[in-house]
């Protein structure tokens, strides 16, 4: 399948990012860099900082400082729809697909960015907007191809199993031909076998593709799985960066999975994911 391969895809680098609600620090001074085409995971307990960290890298939340460089372009300070524009794709947690809208009307939804003729082109039915929107269908079939979803094009998206839903949300961002994926625990709430293929297809798009992933995920067996290297925070600080096993070994990531926080807590805790 055609679309970005790696030398299109700059690296993102995260540095001295802080960021703070009514006084409480969410991310304190946090860094990491995404290499080109590679799965970087993002884990820790529960309020580490994870989704507020997803959040400033996706323009929802300005941090107080700290930069965010997507190749050339600083991110710090856009707002989510330009960085869209810079071939940035964000997957939520929860399903966004129109529930009554087929399939490939859904993945064609992810094409607007990349759709030049106008609405009055659109409307009048021209032939060069005809021509256009055959591009956009037959780049949506290739896509839905690739994730294995060509055979529920005509499907209503809300008819689908819980698992090819999430596959269907990750095709439509793919259709958005984006250089970095976040992606916010794109396993969560499956079957053991929903989660095995959903694995492959994201490790296919890395290796087939070229595009850097982000991945937000709980399931530890996913991530080393799927991982080129981890950033794990706790208590919204960086606790350790590096390749899977050695993160998954490190001292301080076991205290902290195994609640024997440094502060006497026990881990329990509520907040950001």
């Amino acid at each position: 399948m055609g679309g970005v391969t790696m030398t299109d895809v700059p690296p993102l680098e995260v540095t001295g990012l802080t960021v703070r609600f009514a006084g409480l620090t969410a991310l304190d001074s946090v860094g990491f860099t995404v290499r080109p085409g590679t799965v970087h995971a993002l884990i820790g307990p529960n309020g580490a900082g994870k989704s507020t960290c997803f959040n400033v890298l996706s323009g929802v939340v300005r941090a107080a400082c700290g930069s965010v460089r997507f190749g050339d372009h600083e991110l710090t300070g856009l707002p989510p729809h330009r960085i869209a524009g810079l071939g940035v794709a964000r997957i939520f947690q929860n399903l966004a697909l129109p529930p009554h809208t087929t399939v490939e009307d859904s993945l064609l939804l992810g094409r607007h960015r990349l759709t030049s003729a106008g609405f009055l082109s659109a409307g009048l039915r021209l032939p060069s907007a005809a021509r256009e929107e055959r591009r956009h269908r037959e780049r949506v079939r290739e896509i839905a191809a690739f994730v294995g979803l060509e055979k529920y094009l005509g499907h209503p998206a809300g008819s689908l199993p819980y698992g090819l839903q999430k596959l269907a949300e990750l095709a439509r961002a793919l259709c958005m031909e984006p250089r970095l994926l976040l992606l916010d625990e794109p396993v969560a709430g499956m079957t053991a076998g929903e989660r095995r293929r959903t694995a492959a297809v994201v490790a296919g798009v890395r290796d087939s593709l070229g595009i850097s992933i982000v991945l937000v995920e709980h399931d530890m067996g996913v991530v080393m799985r799927l991982a080129d290297a981890v950033t794990v925070l706790d208590f919204g600080r960086l606790i350790a960066d590096g390749a899977p096993g050695d993160v998954q070994n490190d001292p301080a990531v076991v205290r902290a999975y195994l609640g024997e926080r440094t502060d006497g807590t026990d881990g329990e805790e509520t907040g950001d994911a």
